[in-house]
């Protein structure tokens, strides 16, 4: 049974989840590695969720900021290699949704790396569709982004 905890990025957990997570895109996007991680800064990050195994061992989580007046931007989603393919980035994901849904979120947007192809997979599955490239990734060739209309 997978537990899932909502918390803020104070949660140590969390941040031993994200030097995984971090070591794990260092090796996946390379050269660009400093250019993405300009974006995971924590200070604007205020929902996080955790996910413990049955044995409360954190295996997993994802957060959420504020995009714009009506948009989530979903954050930091990791499952460590062990955890895989189980459904446990789906469960985290769905939390996030529902969370954004209480916040008065009406959608939910994010971005990925063109090689990231189980994510692009679980978004894909999860609802989400791709769209222009927002933002700071607007001129990214190696970023691929998602929306979802929150129901």
């Amino acid at each position: 049974m997978i537990k899932l905890l909502r918390t803020d990025t104070t949660n140590l957990d969390f941040i031993e989840l994200l030097i995984a997570l971090d070591a794990d895109l260092k090796i996946r996007d390379g050269e660009e590695h400093s250019f993405y991680n300009q974006f995971n800064k924590l200070d604007s990050i205020k929902h996080v969720i955790v996910a413990y195994d049955d044995n409360e061992i954190s295996i997993g989580c994802g957060a959420i900021k504020e995009y714009k007046d009506d948009i989530a931007e979903v954050k930091r989603m990791f499952v460590s290699p062990n955890g895989r393919r189980k459904g446990i980035a789906s469960k985290i994901l769905i939390e996030l949704e529902q969370w954004a849904k209480e916040l008065s979120y009406t959608k939910c947007i994010l971005e990925t790396g063109v090689n990231q192809s189980e994510a692009i997979a679980l978004y894909h599955k999860n609802g989400y569709h791709t769209i222009t490239n927002y933002g700071q990734y607007e001129n990214a060739l190696n970023s691929i982004c998602f929306e979802k209309t929150l129901n």
